[in-house]
């Protein structure tokens, strides 16, 4: 088995290759991995460097919206675990253009590469922010999609264009959607990582409005997992929603967060809300839990005391991203 992974370097994406190449997801033991990867702000190539070596591992520098590229890749694999994207809400907020070229026109480009060559395989990683908001209650994978920021909206588009090369040419796609991640190489402008590394420095971490907007916590491997499982069991043309189990307001988070580090709440400046900002998400996993097996395996608290203590031992990793982001504005 030979497999393209998009957005290879990004946080979950090279959680998926350093698993896959250490033969610790289910169903693809012993995979080849190309990783095609644009290395943009979020991409960080030292994220692969656990599997740097490995014979069975490759890094291809370049665009998914380079069809030239793709025409040459695609007939190398069997499948294709897509996770590039643009992926920051706020930076959608300020500027939304990229966030469609690469997630809109980057899957279809995909796609029609894929097509063209007739890939076996094909699973597209999108989020439960499609969805919108959710006040109580769960969404099933028949929900309706209403993104309410750019961002939701690009991936949400993306997973229309993916669901339609099923419908229209017989692919063999799947989409999966997500919850929060968390774990380590996340990239520190995200909400724990953010919070983590500012608190490591002493300084202090801005809360959006009055904190009470909930999200379910899903660990970077669990969602791995789960994907390795629809990429090898999940059924063509079907959407399949990985959560963890785990609802928290930003508030209970952030308590977490201090208590860790070791810090009261003098440390959180309340700032003004984001455009758009969702109140709660929540995924029904049943369906994923009945046709595939999976479960959650990471408890939260553990999952969380060991990703503050990963960012306490790697300064030399995300020190730099934090110094870049600061010139870059």
């Amino acid at each position: 088995m030979k497999l393209l992974v998009t957005g290879g370097a990004g946080f979950i994406g090279s959680n998926f290759v350093r698993r896959a190449l250490n033969d610790q997801l289910p169903g693809i033991e012993g995979a080849e991995i190309i990783v095609l990867d644009a290395l943009t702000y979020s991409g960080v190539r030292e994220n692969l460097d656990p599997i740097a070596d490995s014979p069975r591992y490759e890094f291809v520098h370049g665009d998914i919206c380079d069809a030239e590229l793709l025409d040459k890749l695609m007939p190398r694999v069997d499948g294709v675990v897509h996770f590039a994207a643009e992926s920051h809400v706020d930076r959608s907020v300020r500027d939304s253009s990229i966030f469609f070229e690469t997630n809109v026109i980057g899957t279809q480009r995909l796609l029609d590469a894929a097509l063209k060559h007739g890939i076996d395989r094909f699973v597209h990683v999108s989020t439960d922010e499609v969805y919108g908001s959710i006040e109580e209650g769960e969404w099933t994978e028949e929900w309706p999609l209403e993104p309410n920021s750019p961002y939701a909206a690009s991936k949400a588009g993306s997973d229309l264009v993916a669901r339609s090369y099923h419908r229209t040419h017989g692919m063999n796609i799947s989409i999966t959607r997500c919850s929060n991640n968390y774990g380590p190489y996340h990239f520190p402008e995200k909400l724990i990582p953010l919070f983590v590394t500012n608190l490591l420095d002493d300084k202090h971490v801005p809360l959006y409005g009055t904190g009470e907007n909930v999200r379910d916590w899903l660990h970077v491997d669990d969602h791995c997992r789960g994907i390795a499982l629809v990429y090898t069991k999940g059924r063509a043309g079907e959407v399949y929603n990985i959560g963890g189990g785990t609802q928290l307001t930003n508030v209970e988070i952030t308590k977490k967060i201090l208590e860790l580090m070791g810090k009261d709440w003098s440390y959180v400046d309340h700032v003004e809300d984001r455009k758009g900002h969702d109140l709660r998400y929540c995924v029904d996993i049943t369906k994923i839990q009945n046709e595939l097996g999976y479960e959650p395996q990471v408890p939260f608290e553990q999952g969380l005391a060991n990703v503050v203590q990963w960012y306490r031992d790697r300064r030399d990793w995300w020190e730099p991203l934090k110094e870049r982001a600061a010139l870059e504005g």
